[in-house]
């Protein structure tokens, strides 16, 4: 019986892609089309491949026919046809396959500096389709102008990104910038397919006024799903001054150098049943100095000097189920969910006879997983954990787990609630969790509590609007509850120690046609467990990634 079923299911399809064959072949081959998906069961080959980079405002729309939107059109330079046919994982003459452009579509959405994609047929006849992949641009030159005001504390600065530079993919940047624990300079400059490559290829350096920061990475990585050998090398040498906290105030403070570094090499067989499994062989190398700085107050004890040279292996599992959705994170623009599983684990041993100051095992894991329990349910869970073990002591662990809901109204707006705990044993003085308004409690002092543990729990009623100002930003708003507290540790806060909750509402002003895709926060949040020296409410603004 099953297998009649499933043998009128194919007659029907095959039927109705003649059908729709037959009514293409019948106009010259230009539509209407069978989805790629009919295709795909046919065995349809991919004939020409057509780009069409547009420029960021569409002067066919009324609304952006206007003097404003042209000059913008006129002062950018469109992303090369070059370069967007570089990222496409599908070429002239293999068969249509579905996987690999929904997921060319998903990595072309995530080049910051393309605001729209759409992929579609444009001719079919005779089993051999031709593909339209039609790009529209993002602004890409950022004028880098930040002010942020969190837990009672102010940040600033200035400078340019270009992150799209005459549409060649290279991103270079200039800015200062004024932070709650230093400020300075940073340049930096990459590209994420160099050379017509998958080779990704970045380079920064930022001089503040507490120490230096130099960082490289070079890499051909695992790009895709069905890649099959990722190498690459990166490295990182920094001076920095570390603080501790106690209370929201800096109780000590001391000087860290570190130096670290990393060469893999990586092979898969691609992806299998849905699966994409990745093996990969490495050396990791980290060098920690500490020492005490005449111009601040040394806390009373300096972490020990550790250095570790520790080849490792690591697995990764990808499976390849993402939902395409709008109104999650972000306002009024496409985004992907993922729900399939993603693990990532590393083990490595760090030897004496490799210039190691111990022998410890080091490991590190990142896994989430996402459950779409109906189309208005989801929830993605996620979790990691690194750290050391030996047997002459020097170990420490790193832990943590969070969860979010999302509940979609039927009235398109969004519910949703987080709930997030983590904890260090054995760290160092510096490496402690810090809960406050720039961590996850926005009604209160920046880092107002500290510890070895915490938690955190948001819930939220996120709203999206039609509002389109200027054809350049989209606008939403949340109402939000936030409850949780940090403890443990030698520096609590002696004054506030136990949980604390607040209440809060903000809009959410997101940069629609920028390559940031920055989402600006106002929130005024107002504390419940509040000592007499907090404002109330808190004002809030700053730039974040998301929602």
């Amino acid at each position: 019986m099953i297998r009649l079923i499933r043998w009128l299911s194919g007659l029907c399809a095959a039927v109705a892609l003649s059908a729709a064959s037959a009514i293409a072949q019948d106009n010259g081959g230009r539509g209407p089309f069978p989805s790629f998906k009919e295709m795909e069961a046919a065995g349809a080959v991919i004939g020409e491949i057509r780009i069409s980079n547009e420029n960021i405002f569409d002067l066919d729309d009324p609304r952006e026919n206007n003097w404003f939107y042209r000059l913008g059109n006129a002062i950018h330079v469109p992303t090369r046809v070059g370069l967007l046919r570089s990222i496409l994982l599908f070429r002239s003459g293999e068969r249509v396959s579905v996987q690999l452009i929904e997921e060319t579509e998903r990595l072309l959405r995530n080049q910051g500096y393309l605001y729209d994609v759409r992929i579609q047929p444009v001719a079919y006849q005779n089993g051999v389709v031709d593909i339209e992949v039609a790009t529209r641009d993002s602004w890409s030159l950022d004028p880098a102008i930040k002010l942020a005001r969190e837990g009672g504390v102010n940040s600033g600065g200035f400078g340019l990104r270009e992150n799209n530079l005459l549409g060649t993919g290279l991103a270079i940047g200039y800015a200062y910038e004024s932070e709650a624990d230093r400020n300075g300079n940073e340049f930096s400059i990459g590209h994420g397919n160099a050379f017509g490559s998958r080779t990704a290829v970045e380079y920064q350096h930022t001089d503040f006024n507490d120490g230096k920061r130099d960082s490289f990475r070079l890499e051909r990585p695992f790009y895709a799903l069905d890649t099959r050998w990722a190498a690459g090398l990166s490295a990182t040498r920094h001076g920095r001054i570390d603080s501790i906290y106690g209370g929201g105030v800096v109780v000590g403070q001391y000087r860290h150098q570190g130096d670290t570094g990393e060469v893999y090499g990586g092979f898969s067989r691609g992806l299998v049943d849905g699966f994409a499994q990745r093996f990969s062989l490495g050396i990791e190398y980290r060098d920690d100095a500490y020492r005490a700085d005449p111009t601040v107050v040394a806390p009373p004890e300096l972490p020990q000097d550790q250095k570790l040279v520790a080849p490792f292996v690591r697995y990764e599992l990808i499976e390849d189920d993402y939902r395409k959705t709008i109104n999650l994170d972000r306002v009024q623009r496409t985004e992907y969910l993922r729900i399939g599983t993603d693990l990532r684990l590393q083990l490595g041993r760090a030897m004496t006879g490799l210039g190691s100051t111990g022998d410890w095992w080091l490991y590190k894991f990142e896994g989430s997983n996402g459950f779409a329990l109906n189309p208005r349910n989801t929830v993605i869970a996620s979790a990691y954990a690194r750290g050391q073990y030996g047997s002459s002591g020097g170990e420490h662990q790193f832990v943590g787990a969070n969860a979010k809901y999302y509940f979609r109204q039927v009235s398109g707006n969004v519910f949703y609630a987080s709930i997030l705990a983590d904890a260090v044993a054995n760290g160092n003085a510096a490496d402690q969790v810090l809960i406050g308004g720039d961590s996850g409690l926005r009604g209160y002092p920046h880092r107002y509590q500290s510890g070895t543990r915490r938690a955190l729990m948001t819930v939220e009623n996120r709203y999206y609007t039609d509002w389109f100002p200027l054809r350049l930003f989209r606008v939403g708003a949340a109402v939000y509850v936030d409850h949780g507290r940090a403890w443990g540790g030698d520096n609590p806060n002696s004054g506030n120690p136990g949980w604390l909750t607040n209440i809060g509402f903000g809009l959410r002003i997101f940069s629609d046609r920028s390559a940031t895709g920055r989402v600006l926060h106002i929130d005024l949040a107002f504390p419940l467990d509040s000592d007499p020296a907090i404002r109330s409410p808190q004002l809030l603004f700053k730039s974040r990634a998301s929602f």
